[in-house]
């Protein structure tokens, strides 16, 4: 086994380790507040992971996230204000809302490719966007929906929701935790290869007969599920659903997010979501202008470490024997 797979193997278990007890050991060493907060994280890294997924696996640069997000936000909210649906079906229609939206708009928008793709997923966020807002009677406008909780598991008279904060935790570490696991099987399985071939060059996976245009839109679609997902867990834990989370500089966010954690790897997102919102939540309460060090970090991150945090990482822990198996990381190109 190679020193950057040992290395990879003892970090994810502390990390394992560390998720499983933070209910606990945060209080004790911080404010619990701070245990919302990695539940946060959790939820943004999942959105940051759909962006990923689109970006440094198959070379779409999307905008666009922030539409199935916000899809999967007013399934939940919407099912459950308006049609006063139970957890898991509001949990469901909110994930088949965004993958519904995911098809429909990736019909047209895979078909493009570098900034004509980019911009199009940005006029499909602002379209919903001021759909959502305008449709005041249905998503209430620029106030969004308010909801009550819905317990998640009735056994009996015992009831199990987001009301206790360790199951609100639990629940929602498990609920990435899979997508994760599914993002790690897809992209080691012959789609991934596909995924990959496809980011590479095109040209030449369509000339040894991969379908580029159904590879292309089985991401977005998947890229939907998972930013739907991150949608639907973040109104349940902030018990509304608003239309400001549809505006894409959502999506800008989570781009940044991938790409200074380390675009097309499995847990850059998780380092750049993290590293981002820490520094938001740690600087907010003595400096407004905290998006400014964000930005200012992220320039340097990109020029210093184009890999990002996981591939300055990775090249520093490598041996030249394991160098060789990394493939190359994906490149912001403005011209086909």
């Amino acid at each position: 086994m190679s020193g950057r797979a040992l290395a990879e193997r003892g970090l994810l278990a502390v990390f394992v380790v560390f998720l499983l007890t933070v209910p606990w050991s945060v209080p004790l060493l911080l404010n619990p507040f701070w245990v919302s907060v990695i539940a946060e994280i959790l939820i943004w890294s999942l959105f940051a992971a759909s962006a990923n997924l689109l970006f440094g696996y198959v070379g779409l640069l999307s905008f666009g996230q922030a539409l199935f997000f916000g899809f999967g936000m007013y399934g939940v909210g919407i099912g459950i204000d308006h049609f006063g649906l139970s957890f898991w079906p509001a949990f469901g229609l909110g994930i088949v809302a965004a993958m519904a939206m995911a098809f429909v708009s990736g019909i047209l928008a895979v078909r493009l490719t570098w900034h004509y793709f980019a911009i199009i997923t940005v006029v499909f966020s602002l379209i919903f966007y001021f759909i959502a807002v305008s449709a005041k009677s249905v998503t209430g406008g620029d106030d969004g929906i308010n909801f009550a909780l819905p317990p998640t598991f009735s056994f009996g008279t015992v009831q199990y929701s987001f009301a206790d904060a360790n199951f609100q935790y639990f629940f929602i570490l498990a609920a990435v935790a899979i997508c994760f696991l599914l993002m790690h099987l897809v992209v080691n399985s012959p789609l991934g290869k596909a995924f990959l071939a496809v980011r590479e060059n095109d040209v030449r996976a369509s000339l040894i007969g991969l379908n580029v245009y159904v590879i292309r839109l089985i991401a977005f679609v998947m890229a939907g599920f998972l930013a739907g997902v991150a949608g639907a867990l973040f109104a349940f834990f902030g018990r509304y659903a608003s239309a400001s989370y549809m505006f894409y500089t959502f999506s800008g966010e989570a781009v940044v997010w991938a790409i200074v954690g380390g675009a097309g790897t499995l847990f850059g997102p998780v380092v750049g979501a993290s590293l981002f919102i820490v520094i938001r939540e740690v600087v907010s309460t003595h400096w407004e202008h905290h998006s400014l060090i964000v930005g200012v970090m992220a320039i340097l991150v990109v020029i210093l470490a184009p890999k990002g945090i996981v591939g300055l990482w990775r090249d520093w822990v490598d041996t030249p024997a394991d160098s060789a198996e990394i493939p190359a990381a994906p490149e912001l190109r403005t011209e086909p």
